[in-house]
């Protein structure tokens, strides 16, 4: 289930919201100039969808975002727990990063941790199946996918090269709850 726990960014241990209404999530998020939406992931894609299989079922969501907001290229992200380069990938992603363009997913498969750190709060977003978010450029954040991940997502990008960080250097994401 899909939920949200805002925390001070001075204060890890006592959340300050938590819901798991999707309503209230949005309402939250497009607060802060997110986007969150529960779009239909109700296709079958077998057991290890390539991503072709992946583009290939939601193209029609694909096209919808190309045609709303510009965007230029697209690709999957599918990650699972026997994939040798996990603990790389999260200690990489777990770092509190930027980009120069929106940040947008849509998971179809799974489940993974947004992190934003919006102003004096942090907003960790479960992420789930159904569930489309755009970090609007410029928002640091991080992203746990847990020590056994298990999730695809179709990455949505402005820039034709993909997906481009620039890390803040900031420790803040090693004080907070991750995924199991």
């Amino acid at each position: 289930m899909s939920a949200l726990t805002i925390f001070s960014d001075k204060n890890a241990s006592e959340p300050t919201w938590h819901s798991t209404d999707g309503h209230d999530i949005q309402q939250q998020l497009n607060a802060k100039g997110v986007r969150f939406e529960r779009w239909e992931a109700d296709r079958d894609l077998g057991a290890n969808p390539t991503p072709e299989t992946v583009i290939n079922a939601y193209q029609h969501a694909i096209d919808k975002l190309v045609q709303e907001k510009g965007y230029q290229s697209w690709d999957v992200i599918s990650l699972r727990a026997d994939n040798p380069q996990k603990d790389a990938l999260r200690a990489k992603f777990l770092n509190e990063h930027t980009h120069g363009e929106d940040e947008v997913r849509f998971f179809v498969e799974g489940a993974g941790l947004f992190c934003l750190h919006i102003g004096d709060e942090v907003y960790q977003v479960l992420c789930e199946k159904n569930d489309l978010i755009s970090v609007p450029a410029g928002t640091p954040h991080w992203f746990d996918m847990g020590s056994e991940p298990n999730f695809t997502a179709i990455r949505i990008f402005d820039n034709p090269e993909g997906w481009i960080a620039q890390f803040t250097g900031s420790e803040i994401a090693s004080g907070y709850p991750t995924l199991a």
